[in-house]
């Protein structure tokens, strides 16, 4: 008689139905999804962020920049719930980073990016270069065409990320009626990033921009928990809770920088874009303080490319247009 009861109830039985299925689909294992190979391996988004710094129009002449380190400034550590954890708020891989949005503007055609990291691996290699080529080939001086000098940069590149601040703004809504009901709570956290460029020739600080971006989580739980009959409970819930990648976040706040630092530096002549017309409107549009809105004509968005290996042909050590254009670079002139 009961079952009776429970099957004359067609709106709560499907209330039912409904929260159940939507919640077996939220549960359900990763695993299954990774067998499945619906969870493969992809290549790194492309941002709107990244697709503006690809749009870029080219300089008069490429910038040779060094960067020598760019990381956390922070110091601080992950917060779990009610606990503080060992792991870093922020990505540790800030340089990485950095050295990918410099050769992402333009393609590839606004800054020449020199090795610095990594220095001492670099010139221990070349020093086995010269070792092998003095044992094996009899060489009092090492031929300039089998090991040539290494490229020098005329800014450096210095800052990191200065910020990361939990909970800048929180909140939520929820109802319930009759045992069932829903709630929504979101929170919003913010990194902030800076980017400076010193002249190698002088020390001067010749830029400085500051950006940031918020990182937005939610959350979102439902339950129903109601007697269907004297002696019967039905009870059930779902929830899903959405993050927004923090490395993402920290590169599109880079990206961000960089196209700042680009537009500043037009604004103050250190370099020029080769479309004097664009350069004035980036100009205009930084000075407004609207440097997230690039405007550009259509005749200046090229189809971009897959992602991958984008601005990453690697330069030829020695080459006589790329020395020319150091030498020519804004501090070393």
């Amino acid at each position: 008689m009961s079952g009776m009861n429970w099957l004359s109830r067609p709106g709560l039985l499907l209330t039912t139905a409904l929260f159940l299925t939507s919640g077996c689909s939220v549960m359900q294992s990763p695993l299954s999804h990774s067998e499945a190979g619906l969870l493969a391996p992809s290549l790194n988004p492309i941002t709107a962020t990244n697709t503006e710094l690809r749009k870029l129009p080219p300089p008069e002449q490429p910038i040779a920049v060094a960067v020598y380190g760019y990381g956390d400034q922070t110091g601080k550590y992950k917060e779990g719930e009610g606990f503080q954890t060992l792991s870093r708020a922020v990505t540790q891989g800030g340089t990485s980073i950095l050295i990918k949005a410099l050769q992402d503007a333009a393609l590839g055609q606004w800054f020449t990016v020199i090795e610095r990291e990594r220095l001492n691996s670099l010139l221990q290699e070349r020093k086995i270069i010269s070792d092998m080529r003095k044992i094996y080939l009899n060489e009092k001086t090492v031929n300039k065409d089998a090991l040539p000098p290494l490229l020098f940069a005329g800014i450096i590149l210095e800052g990191g990320i200065i910020g990361y601040d939990s909970n800048t703004r929180t909140g939520g809504v929820g109802a319930r009626y009759f045992g069932l009901g829903a709630d929504v709570k979101y929170r919003e956290d913010t990194v902030t990033v800076y980017l400076r460029g010193i002249s190698t020739k002088t020390g001067e600080v010749l830029l400085s921009t500051v950006a940031r971006k918020k990182i937005l989580s939610y959350g979102i739980q439902g339950g129903l928990f109601r007697f269907v009959e004297f002696d019967r409970l039905l009870e059930a819930e779902a929830g899903l809770t959405r993050n927004e990648p923090d490395q993402l976040a920290v590169q599109q706040a880079i990206e961000k920088a960089v196209l700042a630092f680009i537009a500043e530096g037009a604004a103050k002549a250190l370099w020029q874009f080769r479309d004097k017309a664009y350069q004035g409107r980036i100009i205009q549009e930084y000075e407004m303080g609207d440097i997230a809105r690039i405007h550009l004509p259509p005749e200046l968005q090229p189809s971009l490319p897959v992602a991958q290996g984008i601005a990453e042909q690697p330069i030829e050590l020695g080459s006589e247009a790329v020395t020319q254009n150091i030498a020519r670079s804004i501090p070393l002139d």
